[in-house]
């Protein structure tokens, strides 16, 4: 052929590709990236372990988050299983006297601040009714109590609780009758307790009827609280994904030079994250299950799970093993669009552009504007939880993506300074991403704390009751119903010799009635009996001058209709029927002549008592029939265990006697329950969230050995070098925490306008952000024996 032939002939076609295309490309690439992985040598596997650690702790906490349901469910049933059975046909609620009924009373307990639940219980035949997991109904002087309580009974701690619960210990509750395993319960038999000294008789166990619907307001509080202990997790998830990238950028860069695209490149990195990914759901399902056999042994602020409690959804198990790989890729992907991969190096975002916020500010704006649309939540309108929790997340989330620019823009703008100060800055404005992503768990986890932190103020008011107490004139209350002759003065004697107690507000009460002939259409006059020293009565009316043997006629403050009432019983010089009506013979005693009439007063626990007031030199208080011992107890609160010391006594007079503490307000038990969930998820939240920030802060020191190396081989102080680590870690903490505050201010305030309550106090985000910033100083001090390893002079080798 010429040369003229040779250029007229037609050109041949160019080849076409012979591999495989789209979705199978796909997933050749991906397994391509997870070869690499698995493969990659030394380096590659640290970054891998360290990715799995990272998606491990979160996994694991996403599945503790999962077993919840679970767990509240079977705590519930076997709270519902030892309830006593409800007598419907019955006026007074109680069952009828069998074989198998039993007395029982509530002898609940405290001890150091811990609650101990207990009964007091007498059987009424030869086969009585035991609760679930006790085998054998104790006898007199025995009780059978919960492994937490045995325990501490045996402790040298439960010294002074042994005295209280001094009856034999007969057996254990066993696990079905427990709620969980630190609960403190006992069961303890009685063969003095009757109907007459306040003893309640069931016939069963396993019914207690209907649960109490929940208030709207505590069901926004649990949706807020599950998305701010979640939401930081699923950052950190996302964050751990994407470790160790400048090692990974620049194998990319080799691929590149040996022919792969850059659709394929991204695929492979991508491949890589899901491989650490799956390790990581690997990781967490093992320290979970390795976690939950130990679970029963932890108690983290008085609450403790058994192990067999803690199963995970299925539904949520699945949606954390798919999402999790899932969003490994996604952010993998997304975090590769930015990143330009040539075949001699890597460019990340280029030097003229900057993050854009356009596209960052409007999840915020629209999570806000979410809450705001959502209306008012009232008592009558069911909540919808959706537009709560997905406002609440874009608002979270919203934080985390404007954290990179923020840091961005700040630290662009440092300039100058001492030598540390220089490094920190430069080596912010070189790499800024790794050190925003290192501090958004933790700017997402303040500012839903601030939120929260805000909404319980906003609502404690309506879960609490002013109860109208004066815990400075009596920190103590007790009340018993024994009417053996002399208990009364008994109890008030005792009571006085006890250690730790400076005054007793002791009286004993009972009732007096208007003697004659009464029709059953006539109500018969009656007022109240009051015995005690003089020292009591000041504390219960306005009493001026008193001796031993006075007697009172005690009128209501502003109710003159109740005070012609007790003037028509207690007629000076006539006679009263003491006790009428207990089963005893009433006993008749002349009031006397000269009794004077004062005016009641408020006594330590915000109640007023009127009607017949008697020292004790005037009425034996141990002659009175149907009579009650009710003392009011000041403590010296500088003798260590006084309030013990006042239970044990109480205690020993009478099991069944009820001692409750003076206080000035009360709390809902749901709502208090709401906030114990909270401590116990806060507290796991912050232990993932250092640890996580301890393997980001291990990853990217490793990321810069060699240049730590560098730097300490020509010459510079490794002192100069700690502190330049410890102002990267500062300067974008202080910022997120800035982010965090502003952020949680608004979420809350946005909560609180939509239960339609008052911002209460601005200033609740100084503790939080105090504890956001000494963890960040705890993570960073134990990381230094890392730096000081890697600044050695082996640092410098490479493979």
């Amino acid at each position: 052929m010429t040369l003229l032939d040779h250029k007229n002939a037609p050109a041949e076609a160019a080849p076409r590709p012979t591999g495989p295309t789209g979705f199978t490309a796909l997933l050749r690439d991906l397994a391509l990236g997870v070869r690499f992985a698995s493969s990659g040598g030394r380096e590659g596997w640290i970054r891998t372990l360290l990715t799995a650690v990272g998606v491990g702790l979160g996994v694991t906490l996403l599945l503790v988050a999962a077993s919840v349901p679970h767990m509240l469910d079977q705590r519930s049933a076997r709270d519902q299983a030892r309830s006593e059975t409800k007598i419907s046909d019955s006026p007074d609620g109680q069952a009828k006297k069998s074989d198998t009924s039993v007395l029982r009373i509530n002898a609940e307990t405290e001890y150091r601040g811990r609650t101990i639940g207990g009964y007091l219980m007498r059987a009424d035949g030869t086969h009585p009714v035991v609760p679930p997991g006790v085998g054998r109904f104790p006898g007199a002087d025995e009780m059978v109590v919960s492994p937490a309580l045995k325990e501490l009974l045996a402790s040298p701690e439960g010294s002074l609780l042994r005295e209280r619960l001094s009856n034999r210990i007969t057996g254990t509750i066993g696990d079905a009758g427990v709620i969980a395993p630190g609960e403190l319960l006992f069961y303890m038999g009685s063969d003095t307790l009757t109907a007459a000294n306040g003893g309640h008789r069931i016939a069963g166990y396993g019914d207690p009827g209907p649960p109490e619907p929940m208030s709207p307001i505590l069901i926004v509080l649990i949706i807020m609280i599950c998305v701010v202990l979640l939401a930081p997790v699923a950052i950190f998830i996302a964050t751990a994904v994407r470790f160790g990238g400048d090692r990974r950028d620049r194998r990319l860069a080799a691929l590149r030079l040996v022919g792969t695209d850059i659709r394929m490149t991204r695929r492979i990195a991508a491949g890589e994250a899901l491989f650490g990914a799956l390790l990581g759901v690997l990781t967490g399902a093992v320290l979970f299950l390795v976690g939950r056999r130990f679970v029963g042994h932890i108690e983290v602020w008085n609450v403790s799970v058994f192990p067999p409690d803690l199963v995970p959804d299925p539904a949520l198990t699945a949606l954390v093993v798919v999402s999790v790989p899932v969003a490994a890729v996604l952010v993998t992907l997304v975090a590769m669009r930015s990143v330009v991969i040539e075949p001699l190096g890597v460019v990340r975002g280029g030097g003229n552009r900057g993050r854009r916020l356009w596209w960052r500010l409007p999840m915020p704006v629209a999570g806000l504007a979410v809450l705001g649309l959502t209306g008012k939540v009232d008592e009558f309108t069911p909540v919808n939880p959706y537009p709560i929790a997905g406002g609440a997340v874009l608002v979270l989330v919203g934080l985390a993506l404007l954290l990179p620019w923020l840091v961005e823009a700040c630290v662009n703008r440092l300039h100058g300074g001492p030598v540390p100060w220089q490094l920190a800055t430069r080596r912010l404005q070189l790499s800024s991403g790794a050190a925003s992503r290192a501090v958004s768990g933790i700017t997402v986890a303040v500012a839903g704390a601030v939120a929260l932190q805000m909404l319980f103020a906003a609502v404690g008011d309506e879960f609490s009751r002013v109860t109208g107490q004066d815990p400075s004139r009596a920190q103590f209350y007790t009340y018993s119903e024994k009417v053996e002759p002399g208990a009364a003065t008994r109890t008030i004697e005792e009571f006085k010799a006890t250690k730790g107690v400076d005054a007793v507000i002791g009286k004993v009460e009972t009732y007096a009635t208007r003697p004659g002939k009464y029709t059953k259409s006539d109500v018969q006059p009656t007022t109240s009996l009051i015995v005690g020293d003089c020292a009591t009565l000041r504390e219960l009316a306005r009493i001026g001058s008193c001796t031993d043997g006075d007697t009172f006629v005690a009128h209501p403050r502003n109710d003159k209709e109740m005070s012609d009432w007790v003037d028509a019983t207690a007629r000076k010089g006539k006679e009263v029927l003491i006790g009428l009506g207990y089963g005893q013979k009433p006993m008749r005693w002349t009031l006397p002549a000269g009794s004077r009439t004062v005016q009641a007063r408020h006594d330590p626990l915000g109640e007023d008592s009127w009607g017949i007031m008697a020292t004790i030199g005037a009425l034996d208080p141990s002659k009175l029939p149907g009579a009650t011992t009710q003392t009011q107890i000041r403590i010296d609160e500088s003798v260590e265990d006084a309030a013990e010391y006042v239970r044990n006594t109480a205690a020993r007079i009478d099991p069944a006697m009820r001692v409750a503490s003076l206080t000035s307000k009360t709390r809902d038990e749901k709502y208090a329950s709401v906030q114990r969930g909270l401590q116990v998820g806060a507290t796991a939240t912050l232990l993932l969230i250092a640890a996580a920030m301890l393997v980001s802060q291990l990853e990217q020191l490793r990321e810069r050995k060699r240049l730590l190396s560098v730097l300490v081989a020509f010459g510079t102080r490794r002192s100069t070098l700690a502190w330049s680590v410890l102002w990267q870690t500062a300067v974008p903490v202080v910022i997120g925490l800035t982010v965090a505050v502003a952020g949680g201010l608004g979420l809350g305030a946005a909560l609180i306008t939509m239960l339609d309550k008052k911002i209460t106090d601005w200033w609740l985000f100084l503790p939080m952000t105090g504890a956001g910033a000494a963890l960040i100083l705890l993570v960073t001090l134990v990381s230094l024996p890392s730096l000081w390893r890697m600044m050695r002079p082996e640092g410098l080798r490479t493979e």
